[in-house]
C-alpha cells in the first residue's frame, strides 16, 4: 500500500481516513499537539491534538459560511472580533468587507498563527491586512473585559472539550452580549447536527434567552464529522433572514451567495425535531 495514512476518531465509533504525501511540520506547543501535513485528497492540512482543523481543499464552506452570514446580516459592520482562527481564514473573509475599519484575532497560541502563515498562505493571507490587530491571549477573558466594543463577533473554536470548553457555556454568551455593540450580531460553530444534537439544542436555548433573535443554519464541510456543520447565530437587532441585499457588498467567494446565505437556515426535519424535542429526550 503506497504511502502512509492518518486517521481522526471523531467519534468513539467513527473516523476518517487521508492517505498523507509527507509530514511538514511537527510540534508540541503550549497548548496542544500541532501538525501540518500534506495529504493526497485534501492538500495541506492543519492538524491540533489529531483532530482536523482545515484544509486547503475545502476550507471555504466553513470559513466563507461563519464569516458572511453575520458580516451580510449586519448592515454596516466596522469592528470585528474573531475568537480561535489562528489559522486566519475567517480574517481572511472578514477583510473582504470594505466597511471593516478594525478585526481582533484573540488566538491563544501563537504557533498556530506562525505556522498557519508559512504552511498555509492562501489562508493566513488577510492576517497581514493593516486593519487586523492578532492578540495572543484568552479569549474567554477579553470578551469578559469589553462591553459595548464590537459590531460583530465570530467564535472560530475548536471542539468543545479541553480550554475550548467555555466558549460552549451560557456565561460566555453573556459577556458576549455585553462586548457587542447595540446593534452587534454573534457567531459561532457549533458542532455537527448528525453527532452533537443535544449540544446545539443547549446551545439554541442559551441565545434565545439572552438574544433577541437566535437561529441556527448549516453548511457542509467535507472533512468535519458527517460532513454537516451547524453555526449559531445571535442578534441583537437584525434578523439574517431580512437582509438587504441591495446594499450587501458583492465580495469574492466560492462558495457563499445570497441564495445560500437564505437556504442555509431552512433547516431539515431531523434538526428541527432535535430542536424541538424535550430537553430530556435522546437523539
Amino acid at each position: 500500500m503506497r504511502g502512509i495514512w492518518f486517521s481522526e476518531l471523531q467519534t468513539p465509533d467513527l473516523a476518517i481516513s487521508v492517505r498523507l504525501n509527507q509530514t511538514l511540520h511537527h510540534e508540541k506547543t503550549p497548548y496542544q499537539e500541532l501538525a501540518v501535513v500534506d495529504t493526497e485528497a485534501y492538500g495541506r492540512m492543519l492538524l491540533l491534538d489529531n483532530i482536523i482543523q482545515t484544509t486547503v481543499k475545502d476550507e471555504f464552506f466553513y470559513h466563507e459560511m461563519i464569516a458572511h452570514v453575520p458580516l451580510n446580516t449586519h448592515p454596516n459592520p466596522r469592528t470585528a472580533l474573531v475568537i480561535g482562527g489562528g489559522d486566519g481564514g475567517v480574517v481572511r473573509e472578514i477583510v473582504k468587507h470594505p466597511s471593516i475599519e478594525k478585526v481582533t484575532l484573540v488566538e491563544i497560541d501563537a504557533r498556530v498563527v506562525a505556522n498557519a502563515r508559512e504552511y498555509l498562505p492562501e489562508i493566513a493571507c488577510g492576517l497581514d491586512d493593516a486593519r487586523v490587530e492578532i492578540r495572543f491571549e484568552d479569549g474567554i477573558e477579553h470578551v469578559r473585559q469589553r462591553e459595548n466594543t464590537y459590531d460583530v463577533i465570530i467564535v472560530d473554536s475548536t471542539d468543545p472539550i479541553g480550554p475550548a470548553v467555555g466558549l460552549f457555556s451560557a456565561e460566555f454568551y453573556r459577556n458576549v452580549y455585553r462586548a457587542l455593540k447595540a446593534d452587534g450580531v454573534f457567531v459561532a460553530q457549533t458542532e455537527s447536527p448528525i453527532f452533537n444534537s443535544r449540544l446545539i439544542r443547549r446551545i439554541q436555548s442559551d441565545l434565545k434567552e439572552i438574544f433577541p433573535i437566535a437561529r441556527l443554519y448549516l453548511t457542509t464541510v467535507p472533512t468535519y464529522p458527517g460532513g454537516l456543520w451547524a453555526f449559531s447565530l445571535g442578534s441583537k437587532e437584525y434578523d439574517p433572514l431580512e437582509v438587504d441585499w441591495r446594499q450587501a457588498p458583492q465580495v469574492a467567494t466560492r462558495y457563499y451567495t445570497p441564495a445560500i446565505h437564505q437556504a442555509a437556515f431552512s433547516l431539515p426535519p431531523f434538526v428541527q425535531e432535535f430542536l424541538e424535542a424535550p430537553e430530556e429526550e435522546e437523539f
